[in-house]
């Protein structure tokens, strides 16, 4: 038995395909630079021998993955990154004969320096945890409506931290920037409701978008993203005591919708809006 469909949430496809005994979640996020979301939980599956025109960033949950990479052997588990460049052949399999669960980002060809697809394909294991927890972080917001802000700025830092792995370079050095992450919180503070993408905030501000997330983590203690989170409940506590309804609320202080302001207020405040708004928890 199987069962496959298909439903649309604004500009992203969602599709999910559920056989006896595998599971997949595809979809293609409004975050800049991410081609495709895969999700998979596979037992039989045996892919064979094909490419990508895009990046593979490959992460495992559960069980090991061998793959073969121009004609390589190699595999991925734990805390280990695979970054399987662009157009160089590969297939892959489960490396244990049971059940294998992985996560994967598809970066468009320009998210990583072409220069680097040589070194990828002679080492493209990274075992790095900051890194894992990071492409984590970023499968966690892409699966919620509304947090594309958030993934966006951890792309930038995972673009960064995989580009220095394959040259073999260390951490840089952090390097403080007061005037900009003051520049980038004043922007933010004017698109509270509307938001901005990353992508939007570095050309306005003209500094590379790992340049800002940095900036303003040092300086303010917490990513963009999340000072953005904390304006728009800062907002929302204001409309709920006026006694505005939550549903206009979520909308009018830029929220995906309800459900979105909620999980986040009761993640801030532990009460729910409505909660909040009667006085009760």
């Amino acid at each position: 038995m199987s069962l496959s469909c298909a439903r649309r949430v604004g500009r992203v496809l969602y599709v999910i395909s559920v056989a006896s005994r595998e599971q997949v979640r595809a979809w293609r996020p409004d975050v800049p630079g991410v081609a495709e979301v895969f999700h998979a939980r596979f037992v039989d599956h045996v892919y064979p021998l094909h490419t990508h025109d895009t990046w593979t960033v490959l992460i495992v949950d559960t069980g090991a993955v061998r793959y073969d990479l121009d004609h390589d052997e190699h595999g991925v588990l734990g805390s280990t990154v695979a970054l399987l460049p662009p157009h160089v052949p590969h297939n892959g399999r489960s490396a244990t004969g049971g059940e294998f669960r992985k996560r994967v980002l598809y970066l468009e060809p320009d998210q990583i320096d072409t220069d680097l697809i040589g070194r990828a394909v002679d080492r493209p294991e990274v075992i790095d945890a900051s890194l894992f927890a990071r492409l984590s972080g970023i499968h966690r917001a892409l699966a919620e409506p509304g947090e594309e802000f958030e993934a966006e700025s951890l792309l930038s830092l995972v673009r960064e931290r995989v580009e220095q792995h394959l040259r073999r370079m260390p951490p840089a050095d952090p390097v403080r920037d007061a005037e900009m992450a003051r520049r980038l919180r004043e922007l933010l503070d004017t698109r509270i409701s509307d938001g901005i993408c990353l992508t939007e905030a570095s050309r306005l501000l003209q500094a590379h978008p790992t340049h800002l997330v940095r900036s303003f983590g040092r300086e303010f203690g917490l990513p963009p993203h999340r000072y953005l989170t904390g304006r728009r409940i800062d907002r929302a506590r204001r409309l709920l005591l006026a006694g505005q309804p939550a549903a206009e609320v979520a909308t009018a202080v830029g929220f995906h919708d309800q459900p979105h302001l909620t999980r986040h207020f009761k993640r801030v405040l532990g009460v729910t809006p409505g909660a909040y708004a009667r006085g009760t928890s």
